[in-house]
């Protein structure tokens, strides 16, 4: 998963000399911030998909945890397209990265101690491999999100997913392609790296932001392209049975995309297989990329490299 180069404080540089010392901040203590982004192959060539949304939640996390990031979001919003048009890829997984560099072994980095900011870009198929045709089988973890006032869920910081680590590993133990959690309620939260959606009678249900989950831009726009389909959304807390009774289950995330659930618990969501709401917004979905569905929201940014640049995504 390496690609010849990568953006790092501030240059294009090889992939294999972008090194940092053991005794980074954020190795010891998770003081990062990152983003998860995609570029698609479209019809006017490979473009980032809500690139600017993505760079400003990095800034919001970064500010968070008061971490300086010493670049503006234009600066960052421009190493992006940098980073793409240096290994010449027509789509492509990103992931920008903030982080409190080697600046002494105490829980609070000395003033003044570096951030080290990277931007990697790398060829990455559907996360949960075929489940985005045919539907994953998930579980619901015995590990719980974090309660409110303890770690920021909506700061996509690196030290939150050790909780999402414990979640993946419960479900690969038990056979499962995913683990979805729950709250400290015992209300549903999300998944160990994405947003949940419940479809009950025609509606589409997701857990609110305050449920300790990441306010995800893929589930933002799920939500618009729901409602420019006449899908009723509505943001409400659900009960762990509220997944063994949907009449369709999907996930959704950068990485992940949307993928349909077929079993929660080993039991079948309603048909067993992708049902008709999670396809139409599927399709409204990966048409934004194909030129099927328009983006009258604006959220396509090209890359704009030279023709004989571009290649097959």
């Amino acid at each position: 998963m390496t690609t010849p180069f990568l953006w790092h404080n501030g240059q294009i540089k090889p992939w294999t000399e972008a090194t940092v010392h053991v005794s980074t901040h954020a190795l010891h203590y998770g003081s990062s911030v990152f983003e998860g982004e995609r570029v698609y192959a479209t019809p006017q060539g490979p473009a980032y998909f809500r690139l600017a949304d993505h760079t400003r939640r990095l800034f919001e996390s970064a500010r968070v945890y008061e971490i300086e990031v010493g670049y503006s979001e234009d600066e960052i919003n421009a190493a992006c397209m940098e980073v793409i048009r240096a290994n010449r890829m027509g789509s492509a997984y990103v992931r920008p990265i903030v982080f409190r560099g080697a600046g002494g072994l105490g829980v609070l980095a000395k003033p003044g101690a570096p951030v080290d900011v990277a931007i990697m870009a790398m060829e990455w198929g559907a996360y949960l491999g075929d489940a985005r045709e045919q539907g994953a089988d998930v579980c619901v973890s015995s590990w719980q999100r974090p309660a409110p006032n303890t770690v920021p869920s909506w700061a996509k910081a690196g030290g939150n997913y050790l909780s999402s680590q414990l979640i993946g590993l419960e479900a690969r133990r038990g056979g499962y392609a995913e683990g979805i959690a729950l709250g400290h309620n015992g209300l549903l939260s999300e998944g160990a790296g994405e947003n949940v959606f419940v479809v009950k009678n025609g509606k589409l249900l997701t857990p609110p932001t305050s449920a300790g989950i990441l306010a995800g831009i893929t589930r933002d726009t799920v939500m618009t392209l729901a409602e420019d389909l006449g899908i009723k959304v509505e943001e409400r807390d659900l009960p762990r049975e509220a997944l063994y009774t949907a009449d369709e289950v999907f996930m959704t995330g950068t990485a992940a995309e949307i993928t349909p659930v077929r079993s929660v618990d080993r039991k079948p969501v309603g048909t067993g297989r992708p049902g008709p709401i999670t396809r139409a917004l599927q399709d409204a979905f990966f048409g934004l990329f194909d030129g099927r569905t328009d983006d009258r929201w604006g959220w396509l940014a090209p890359v704009h490299v030279q023709a004989a640049e571009q290649v097959a995504a």
